[in-house]
């Protein structure tokens, strides 16, 4: 049932129950400290009713007690238990004799429907021991502690729904811009533009709240755009292929093709739809990859095994006299190395990598190397070739996705160092172009890396799945 409460009703009936509680604890310490100060204004006064016989008894004899004073209720009983004074109602008098053996102590007595405030003290005189008897009605104690009472539960009641009331108000006044935020939420939902949400003049918590908001928003908008444009991106390149490829079809159904066009026809139409699904896996991947929030990890000798299997499938790939493709990859080192990658990831990594660099050279011949080392906390993937390098006003847009420099052979989907990119990062390590124009590229990856004993070398089945695809 709380939670289907606002905030503002919940602060304000916390605020009410815990005041209510401190003032019920307050009005009760005050009460009994009016009760103490009302009971000792009581025997303060059976004091001086009786002070007078205890001075008189206790004096030189012989012993003379005269009447109290008008409205004083007060007996005086002698040792031989004659009571020389009474002027006690008739119902207290006739317990006389259980007063007396009472000890000494202010106790209240009922008598005759009525309630009397009693204090017997035993005096010492010359012949014996005296008991004096001090009464009071305890009607007027009653009556002030009644009012009293009456006073702090009308006081107590008034403050607490004061103090609800300045809560409400207080806690309307501090939410009021949480309902500014929340209809400018509204409205930022309902239409578009750069417009964020407003941020209060005061440097408190809802502000820095609105804040936060807005750099999510603001996030959130760039994240959406790069979506759009990642999306118009790939219709772009998908819808080209696609274009082509049906034009390639078209061609090969026309007329009567000898067989030699048609399988000309076939060919490109093939080589066609080769692109068409390697543009389909990297989107795919790129998805995975944006997916991804917690790296994979393997042993730093697992992801050397791997590069050397990279390497052969792109030997076997780029079976070409005119590219060379070698590795460096240390005897040992790397024992008990974790590397937060996984196996079919660093794979990828590094057929992208020597297929940018294959690309790059065209007809040209081109060597590509690749090094894979270990250096204090992480590891390190370098890539380098000999193709003549990048333009230089291409390195800064090297990593976004659909994006191709000037020169760049046809047939690219602009995604290969995006995926490189996008795996180092998941992996929390960074990618670098060292370009030398005319000469070549090398890409440098790291990736952080923890010691880790005991982890089997297996590889998983989605990775090898992965791998042989």
């Amino acid at each position: 049932m709380l939670r289907r409460l606002k905030i503002r009703t919940r602060i304000t009936a916390g605020s009410v129950l815990i005041a209510l509680a401190l003032s019920a604890i307050g009005g009760f310490v005050i009460y009994d400290q009016v009760r103490r100060i009302v009971q000792h204004g009581e025997s303060s006064v059976l004091h001086a009713i009786e002070a007078p016989y205890v001075t008189e008894i206790a004096g030189d004899p012989p012993v003379r007690v005269d009447a109290p004073g008008p409205g004083q209720l007060a007996a005086v009983v002698d040792p031989r238990g004659v009571v020389v004074v009474d002027s006690l109602p008739s119902a207290l008098s006739a317990l006389v004799e259980e007063l007396i053996a009472g000890d000494g102590d202010l106790h209240t007595i009922r008598a005759g429907g009525a309630d009397y405030l009693v204090r017997t003290t035993a005096v010492n005189g010359v012949d014996g021991a005296w008991h004096v008897i001090a009464a009071r009605a305890a009607a007027s104690q009653a009556s002030v502690l009644d009012q009293i009472a009456a006073l702090l539960v009308v006081v107590v009641v008034l403050i607490n729904l004061g103090f609800g009331a300045a809560s409400w108000i207080i806690t309307s006044v501090a939410l009021a811009p949480v309902a500014r935020l929340r209809r400018s939420a509204h409205g930022l939902a309902d239409r578009s533009g750069d417009e964020l949400l407003p941020v209060g003049r005061a440097d408190d918590e809802i502000a820095a709240l609105a804040r936060d908001l807005n750099a999510l928003i603001e996030r959130l908008r760039v994240a959406l755009e790069h979506e759009r444009q990642m999306i118009s991106n790939a219709s772009h390149e998908l819808r080209t292929p696609l274009a082509i490829l049906q034009a390639q079809l078209d061609l090969a159904l026309t007329g009567e093709p000898s067989a030699e066009r048609l399988v000309d026809d076939l060919a490109a139409a093939r080589r066609t739809l080769a692109r068409l699904s390697g543009l389909a896996t990297s989107l795919l991947e790129l998805s995975r990859l944006d997916a991804q929030v917690t790296p994979s990890s393997a042993t730093w000798d697992e992801l050397g095994a791997e590069l050397a299997d990279a390497v052969e499938r792109c030997r076997r790939r780029f079976g070409d006299a005119s590219v060379s493709i070698d590795y460096d990859l240390p005897a040992s080192g790397g024992a008990g190395r974790v590397v937060h990658l996984s196996v079919a990831d660093f794979g990828r990594v590094c057929e992208n990598l020597v297929a940018n660099a294959v690309a790059a050279a065209g007809d040209r011949p081109v060597h590509v190397e690749l090094e894979w080392s270990l250096a204090a906390d992480q590891a390190t993937l370098l890539v380098g070739d000999d193709a003549g390098g990048m333009n230089p006003e291409f390195v800064p847009s090297a990593f976004e996705r659909f994006t191709r420099g000037t020169g760049a052979p046809e047939g690219g989907s602009g995604l290969g160092l995006a995926i490189v990119s996008s795996i180092a990062a998941v992996a929390g390590g960074t990618v670098e172009l060292q370009n030398d124009p005319g000469a070549g590229l090398t890409v440098i990856v790291r990736v952080p890396t923890t010691v880790t004993a005991g982890r089997s070398s297996a590889r998983t089945p989605a990775e090898e799945t992965t791998l042989a695809e």
